[in-house]
């Protein structure tokens, strides 16, 4: 499985309406943190099928960013049932990110 990007028009679809626990990392192109936190999470997501891995850039969907208070990232935030469920704020190691989904 790969990190999928997503935006404001299909987050409704692929994170709030998911069957799956869904890990949303909010992240900016230009942030150094969340270029080296991509291949992680692309790596995770190959031994997770438990969870649905997905990205949303903080610059093309500035309404989630406010509507989550994501205000320093890289942000990965976990939904369960259609709700926040619990979030991490900076680079993590992937065993943090391992412990983080449980």
């Amino acid at each position: 499985m790969a990190v999928k990007e997503i935006n404001s028009a299909n987050f409704a679809a692929e994170v709030l309406q998911s069957d799956k626990p869904v890990l949303v990392d909010f992240y900016a192109t230009w942030c150094g943190p969340c270029k080296m936190l991509r291949p992680i999470l692309e790596d995770l997501s190959g031994d997770r099928q438990d969870v649905n891995f997905v990205s949303i850039d903080v610059d093309d969907a500035r309404d989630l960013a406010m509507e989550y208070n994501v205000s320093s990232i890289p942000c990965v935030v976990l939904f369960k049932d259609g709700k926040e469920a619990d979030r991490s704020v900076g680079l993590v190691p992937r065993e943090a990110l391992e412990d983080f989904l449980g």
